[in-house]
């Protein structure tokens, strides 16, 4: 095999283009007479030039071999077939996926508030959150529950979280807020609230028709709060996959309740969670792996995900979820 011709491909082109020029002179072996044919020919050459210049001829074969890629063309190449592995396609839909995730024999709205606390004033807030928030979860004039009301334990410190649920759904949610605005005892609270806090945000929830409805349980336990920030447009895929997921955690009691944002920080997941402990919490999450087919969510939904973020949560005195 004789051995390739190392050139660079500067000269390639500067030889091509010289030959293309002894042949429009007729100095060409390839020159022609002008003609019909002549430009059909001039196209062949070129052609030809090309496939010599990156491959080499051999026993009437062309062994076709890759020159020279730019640097760009290769990062190109090399960034789409990474991203082939992570990014998944999601089939159009034509409802949203409120409509086709949520549950449709209830109007539930959950809100879920966090509430980032100045460490010298967590014990003043817990004790005046105690006094004032069962008094609205008691009153039957407010269309609302609270669900469950937490310190974070590991993760976010001097944190608080509050997931409240307004049956009726937004009509619920203003007409709660307005009798608020009404209550002395709230204002009083929200004011003095105020001054302890180092920040605060909330989200509007709905939560997934494949989910429990979170219900008060009895003590003790830890809860886990897993956050989830998805790709935009993958709510369906995500959504399909816990729809058969959800059955292999089951198995202790542990899933308190699935939702999705529809206000506030969007294509967010919340998984909420209860545990007897911390041994418990890893003994039952390491148990999932002994059913077939939970490797494969796995497997699937992690490239769903941009952030995720876990809590691990100790319930106020007065917390329905204790």
């Amino acid at each position: 095999m004789p051995p390739p011709i190392n050139t660079t491909e500067e000269e390639e082109e500067e030889e091509e283009e010289e030959e293309k020029q002894r042949f429009l002179s007729g100095n060409s072996k390839y020159s022609i007479k002008p003609g019909k044919m002549a430009s059909r020919v001039l196209q062949k050459v070129g052609n030809g030039l090309k496939q010599t210049r990156n491959g080499v001829q051999m026993n009437g074969q062309v062994i076709l071999t890759i020159r020279s890629l730019s640097a760009s063309t290769n990062k190109n190449r090399e960034d789409s077939w990474f991203k082939s592995l992570f990014v998944r396609k999601v089939d159009p839909r034509k409802d949203a996926h409120s409509q086709l995730l949520a549950k449709k024999e209830d109007t539930n709205l959950y809100k879920i508030q966090f509430h980032n606390v100045k460490p010298e004033c967590l014990d003043a807030y817990n004790k005046a959150s105690e006094e004032v928030l069962p008094s609205i979860n008691a009153d039957s004039h407010y269309p609302c529950e609270l669900i469950g009301t937490w310190n974070t334990w590991y993760g976010e410190q001097d944190q608080a979280v509050h997931l409240w649920r307004y049956r009726g759904g937004y009509p619920a949610l203003t007409e709660v807020m307005n009798k608020l605005r009404q209550n002395k005892e709230f204002m009083e609270y929200r004011n003095e609230r105020g001054k302890m806090l180092l920040s605060r945000r909330n989200q509007l929830l709905l939560e997934f028709s494949f989910w429990n409805e979170p219900t008060p349980r009895p003590g003790p336990n830890i809860y886990e709060l897993r956050s989830y920030q998805l790709r935009p447009g993958t709510m369906i895929e995500w959504g399909n996959y816990w729809a058969r997921a959800i059955e292999f955690r089951q198995q202790n009691s542990e899933a308190v309740g699935g939702f999705f944002s529809q206000i506030g920080s969007l294509y967010m997941v919340h998984h909420l969670w209860a545990y007897k402990d911390l041994q418990s919490r890893e003994d039952t999450r390491n148990a999932a792996w002994q059913h077939e087919g939970w490797d494969e969510v796995v497997y699937y939904t992690v490239p769903l995900i941009q952030h995720m973020e876990s809590r691990i949560m100790i319930p106020m005195k007065t917390s329905p979820l204790k």
